[in-house]
C-alpha cells in the first residue's frame, strides 16, 4: 500500500491540463488493413536481431479496432485530454500524392469519440513512423522532405482542422534523427554523420513550417512541438568531465530548441557542431527553422551522468550507467531523479521566449506481474508521485507549466524494445488483447477525480 500524495491536482489549477498519450505505430496494430502503406518500422522490424523477441508492430495493441473501449478507460481514468498521433501511411499510403479515404475516415472516428467523451484531442502529426516508400527516396535526408511533410500537414488541417485545435508538429526530433540516421538503433537503420546532419536540418525546418501551416489554416489552434530531455551531469568535477558533459548538453537539449527560439544552431566549438555548421551552411532556408510556438512539450524520462572519452568520435563522451552509479533506476536501467526533473524544466524555462510548457510525456517501465486479475505497480505509482510533486514546485517557482501526459495508457511496441517494457498504466495481454486496469491507473482516477472544474 503505498501513502497518499501530499498534494492534490486542484493545487496545479484549474486549466491545468492533464492528459494521457499514445502513438499511432505503438498501438494501431492494422499494419496492411484497409489501404494503409507500410511505415519504416514495418519494415526495421523485420531485420533480425533488431528489436528484442523479433517482436513486431503488426497488431501492437489493436487500437485500430479498440480504440473505442480505450478512449472509455481514458475517460474512466480521469484525464481530460488524449494525446495520439495519426499515421502519414495510413491516410497517404506513399507518402504523398495517393489520399486513402479509409485512413481519413478513422481518424475521424477516432476524434469523433473524443469529443463525444469530452475529450480533447492532441493530434501529434509525426511521431517517427515514417511512410516507406519516402524512405525510399531518402526519407529525413532527402531535399523533398519539407514539400512531402508540408503537404502531409495540409491535408490533416483541411480534414481535422475544424475539430481539433491542440496540435504537436513532431514528436522527439533529437531521438529519431540520432537513432534512425546516426546509431542505426531505431527505423530505419541507417548510420553516418552526413545522414544525421540532413536529417537534423529537415526535422527543424519540417517543426517550423508545419507551425506556419498550421497557423495559417486553423487560426485558433494551440500549436506546439515535442523534446526529449535531459538534464546532463559530469561524472565529476573535472574539467574535461564537465565540458564532454557540455557537448552531451547541447544534443540531448539545445540542438532543436533553439532553432526554433531564432538563435541558430547551437555552437561549442566541437568538432561534431563545427561540421553541422559547416553542413548546413550550404543549405536555403536557414531562417525557416525559427516559429513562435504557443507552448514546448517536454519529455523526460532520466538524467545522463557523462565522463569524457576520446575515443568516442565527436563527441568525446560516454554515459555512465544509473546500475553502475547504483542509484534508482526503472527496468529499462534509467535513473530515477524528480530532482533533475526539476532542473530539466527549470533549463527550457529560462529561455525568454518559451510561453508555455506541457510535459507531453512521462512515466516509467516496470516489470509487472499479473496476479489474480490485479497489478500492484506500487514502484510506479511512488515514482509518478514524487515527479509530480517536482512538477508542481516547479509550478510554484513561477515556471511556465501548464500541463502533464501520462506516458502512457496501455503497454504497447516499445520501439526497439519491443513487447518487453511496459509503460501503462493499463496492462494488456497480447495474445488475447484483455486490458486490466494496474493500480496506478486506480490511484490516477483518485487523483484527478475531484477537480474542482
Amino acid at each position: 500500500m503505498t501513502t497518499p500524495a501530499i498534494f492534490k491536482a486542484d493545487d496545479f489549477g484549474s486549466d491545468f491540463l492533464w492528459g494521457i498519450a499514445i502513438a499511432a505505430a505503438q498501438n494501431e496494430g492494422a499494419y496492411n488493413l484497409n489501404g494503409r502503406g507500410l511505415s519504416i518500422w514495418d519494415q526495421f522490424s523485420l531485420r533480425g536481431g533488431k528489436i528484442k523477441g523479433n517482436a513486431k508492430p503488426d497488431v501492437c495493441c489493436d487500437f485500430y479496432h479498440r480504440y473505442k473501449t480505450d478512449l472509455l478507460l481514458v475517460k474512466q481514468l480521469g484525464f481530460k485530454v488524449f494525446r495520439f498521433s495519426i499515421a502519414w501511411s495510413r491516410i497517404m499510403p506513399n507518402g504523398t500524392g495517393l489520399v486513402n479515404k479509409a485512413g481519413i475516415l478513422f481518424y475521424h472516428q477516432v476524434i469523433d469519440e473524443c469529443l463525444a467523451l469530452g475529450l480533447i484531442p492532441s493530434i501529434t502529426l509525426y511521431h517517427w513512423d515514417l511512410p516507406l516508400a519516402l524512405q525510399k527516396e531518402g526519407g529525413w535526408t532527402s531535399h523533398l522532405l519539407l514539400k512531402w511533410f508540408s503537404k502531409y500537414v495540409i491535408l490533416c488541417m483541411q480534414e481535422y482542422g475544424n475539430k481539433v485545435k491542440h496540435w504537436i508538429v513532431l514528436n522527439e526530433p533529437m531521438g529519431f534523427t540520432s537513432l534512425g540516421y546516426m546509431l542505426g538503433k531505431h527505423a530505419p537503420g541507417k548510420s553516418g554523420i552526413k545522414q544525421f546532419f540532413a536529417a537534423i536540418h529537415n526535422a527543424a525546418m519540417a517543426q517550423a513550417e508545419g507551425g506556419r501551416i498550421i497557423r495559417a489554416m486553423v487560426p485558433d489552434a494551440i500549436i506546439g512541438t515535442t523534446f526529449s530531455c535531459s538534464e546532463v551531469v559530469p561524472a565529476t568535477n573535472k574539467k574535461e568531465d564537465i565540458l564532454a558533459a557540455k557537448r552531451i548538453d547541447i544534443l540531448m537539449n539545445r540542438l532543436f530548441i533553439e532553432p526554433v527560439l531564432g538563435m541558430g544552431y547551437p555552437s561549442d566549438n566541437s568538432i561534431l557542431m563545427d561540421r553541422l555548421h559547416l553542413f548546413t551552411k550550404a543549405w536555403k532556408y536557414t531562417e525557416r527553422m525559427q516559429f513562435d510556438f504557443d507552448f514546448i512539450g517536454l519529455q523526460n524520462y532520466f538524467p545522463v551522468t557523462v565522463a569524457h572519452n576520446a575515443m568516442i568520435p565527436y563527441v568525446q563522451a560516454v554515459e555512465v550507467k544509473a546500475t553502475k552509479r547504483k542509484v534508482p533506476h526503472t527496468d529499462l536501467g534509467w535513473e530515477i531523479s524528480p530532482t533533475s526533473f526539476y532542473h530539466i524544466l527549470k533549463q527550457f524555462a529560462s529561455y525568454p521566449n518559451v510561453k508555455s510548457i506541457i510535459v507531453t510525456e512521462n512515466g516509467a517501465c516496470f516489470k509487472d506481474k499479473l496476479q489474480k486479475g490485479a497489478i500492484h505497480d506500487v514502484q510506479r505509482i511512488d515514482y509518478f508521485k514524487s515527479y509530480l510533486n517536482a512538477l508542481l514546485q516547479a509550478k510554484k517557482d513561477g515556471m511556465p507549466i501548464n500541463g502533464y501526459f501520462v506516458w502512457t495508457l496501455t503497454d504497447n511496441f516499445e520501439w526497439s524494445e519491443g513487447f518487453q517494457a511496459p509503460f501503462g498504466l493499463v496492462h494488456v495481454d497480447f495474445e488475447t488483447q484483455q486490458r486490466t486496469i494496474k493500480q496506478s491507473g486506480y490511484w490516477w482516477q483518485q487523483f484527478l477525480m475531484n477537480i474542482k472544474e
